[in-house]
């Protein structure tokens, strides 16, 4: 057998035959090498009958015990393999399994918090918010109305020259801007319709009386609401007295006399605009109406005196007895609010809704000890003592927390006996021809002093019997104050008629209509406004889709009132902006968007960080490592041969 300086390989394939044991070197070996027949196939371990790939060094046996030289020396010993080895690469193999479990199970973990879990978390905790219209909010503020007011002019025959009078019919539009400093731009716009008289108009403006041809004139059809109709008669006409250039009455008619000028129309229109401006929009009807919306220096107190819109007001009559040992009181004051007061509530229903009570209250007395004049021999109140009059007396009126609507107080005040008679002075000291003052949205008081002869040889308690329309003269001309109803300011050479027993003409009633949708529109524009601005500012309030449908219906109503204004419309503008104010002010104090103001976010996380931090430690201290260990593989050099 030789021996080798170098390794050698061996490769021997061992097949059993019937014959024996057969040795083939390679595949080629059927031609180029001999074979050898072996009978000694039983003395082979079972391990050496199948194929073996054997490296061996020099001097190392040869497989299954065979020298190298070819000879057979029995069988070799087992080579035994080392435990420890085994064991450790075992050992390795299920580490690195576990460690690929691990970063499995934290990769799955992490992907279904963020997956399924921060979603789910985000929806059930989010604060519920329906969306709003905050664009056509913020466009509210540079809303432009226009008050249109529909006037018909009327010429009669030989009111105007032959030759203006061919020139009918035609339109005029008249516009001007109101000054008021607010971010409504206000305008109010004349649009006179000029054409001829009717036959039965021409038959009514020839009668000798205004009033009877007012009445004539009103029959046929009713006029729409904001609507104006003038009549220009003949200059010689007698419906007028000579010194009257105009009139105005309590429908919704004037009359102007006409004149036969080559510049009739020009000036005619000038007197019309100026009777139209005093039955119809004032700069000091909107300024009273816009009052809580305008700078405090721009208009006095007077121009706050008259109540807010509402839809409702509830009036209560109380008579003060502070006195009754001496005066034993009797007022129909049932009688007289069905005579008085029931004909202009009657009348401004279309305002808002009324309802009226009475109260008599005993031992009720002024909270200011009245002075005694020895002049006169009489007792007054001072003009800067008379608002301490009213916080002591309103304590015994009965509370007006619980009512839904503004409470107007009338109270008519018996004095009694140690201070009568009792008068009230104005500022400049004299006394008050009425004996009665009146607070802004709250009411007024009457003093009413017992004639003197009622004492004379007559026991106590003296019986007083209430003049009750003296009385309802004055709160009349109170409520007309507190509404807003004041006197018109009536062109020069106008003929002027009060109201009847209603207490109110009809374009006062249209003039307050009016003065009404623009604070209702104003109110709602601020009130909507404010609540886009909360809702903006603060995050955590619940939005739900009843507060967001009264929004949108609140903008939908103010859009349909402006709309309305411009086209003439005054009922249906009216109701438009009462919708307004209703659905921004239910949405605005509706209870649900104070749930969830006093929980803020701290409060949230405080509350969920516990919960969920000992199991997001664990998941976020895996998903660091794991990327540790990436970014050092990427970083670690390949080995190259």
């Amino acid at each position: 057998m030789a021996t080798h300086s170098s390794i050698l390989a061996w490769r021997s394939l061992w097949t059993e035959k019937p014959g024996g044991l057969q040795s083939m070197g390679s595949q080629e070996s059927d031609t180029t090498e001999s074979h050898h027949h072996l009978p000694l196939a039983g003395f082979l371990p079972p391990e050496c009958r199948y194929r073996l790939v054997v490296t061996a060094a020099v001097g190392a046996p040869p497989p299954c015990g065979f020298p190298i030289g070819g000879g057979l020396r029995g069988p070799a010993p087992r080579r035994q393999e080392r435990p420890d080895a085994s064991m450790a690469a075992t050992g390795a193999a299920a580490t690195d399994l576990e460690v690929v479990r691990g970063k499995r199970a934290a990769l799955f973990f992490a992907t279904v918090v963020i997956v399924l879990g921060l979603p789910l978390w985000w929806k059930t905790t989010e604060t519920y918010r329906a969306p709003l219209p905050y664009s056509q909010i913020s466009g509210l503020n540079s809303l432009k109305l226009r008050l249109m007011v529909p006037v018909t002019v009327v010429f009669t025959q030989e009111s105007v020259p032959l030759d203006d009078q061919e020139k009918l019919p035609f339109t005029v539009v008249h516009e001007r801007e109101i000054p008021l400093k607010y971010k409504l731009k206000i305008k109010c716009r004349f649009q006179k319709a000029y054409r001829r008289a009717l036959d039965h108009e021409e038959a009514a403006l020839s009668l000798g009386n205004i009033q009877e041809a007012e009445a004539m004139l009103a029959e046929p059809s009713e006029q729409a609401e904001g609507s104006l109709t003038v009549y220009v008669i003949s200059e010689r006409c007698s419906l007028l007295p000579q010194d009257m250039m105009s009139y105005i009455g309590p429908k919704r008619m004037a009359v102007v006399r006409g004149i036969t000028h080559r510049e009739a129309f020009n000036i005619i229109g000038r007197l019309i605009i100026q009777v139209v401006q005093a039955m119809s929009l004032t700069e000091d009807v909107l300024a009273a109406a816009l009052a809580d919306h305008l700078p405090e220096d721009k208009w006095s107190s007077d121009k706050r005196r008259p109540l807010k819109s509402s839809l409702g007001y509830e009036i209560t009559f109380s008579l003060l007895n502070p006195d009754p040992k001496s005066h034993d009181v009797h007022w129909d004051i049932e009688g007289a609010v069905r005579r008085y007061v029931q004909p202009f509530l009657s009348a401004l229903s279309a305002a808002g809704n009324f309802s009226v009570d009475s109260q008599i209250l005993y031992y009720a007395v002024l909270g200011v000890n009245p002075r005694f004049d020895s002049a006169s021999s009489s007792y007054y109140l001072a003009a800067h003592s008379l608002p301490h009059v009213i916080n002591p007396v309103e304590s015994r009126l009965g509370s007006s927390a619980a009512s839904l609507y503004p409470v107007l107080n009338f109270l008519l005040y018996v004095p009694e006996l140690a201070h009568s008679p009792l008068y009230i002075q104005d500022k400049d000291g004299a006394p008050v021809a009425t004996n009665a003052f009146h607070s802004p949205r709250w009411g007024g008081i009457m003093v009413y002093n017992v004639d003197p002869k009622a004492y004379n040889g007559s026991q106590l308690p003296v019986r007083v019997e209430v003049d009750m329309m003296r009385v309802m003269e004055v709160f009349l001309a109170q409520l007309r104050l507190l509404f807003g109803i004041a006197q018109p300011q009536l062109p020069p050479k106008c003929l002027f008629f009060g109201p009847k027993s209603e207490g109110i003409m009809t374009w006062e009633l249209d003039r307050l209509l009016w003065a009404r949708s623009v604070e209702n529109l104003a109110t709602a524009t601020t009130t909507l406004t404010s609540l886009a601005q909360l809702l903006g500012k603060i995050s955590n309030i619940v939005i739900k889709d009843d507060v967001a449908s009264e929004v949108y219906r609140a903008v939908a109503a103010v859009q349909k009132a402006a709309a309305e204004l411009s086209s003439g419309h005054l009922a249906s503008a009216f109701a438009a902006s009462q919708e307004a104010v209703t659905s921004s002010e239910r949405a605005f104090f509706d209870p649900s968007l104070l749930h969830l103001l006093y929980f803020p976010d701290d409060q949230k996380f405080a509350i969920y960080i516990p919960l969920f931090l000992p199991m997001a430690v664990p998941i976020l201290l895996s998903l660091f490592k794991i990327f540790l260990e990436t970014r050092k593989s990427w970083k670690k050099p390949e080995k190259t041969d």
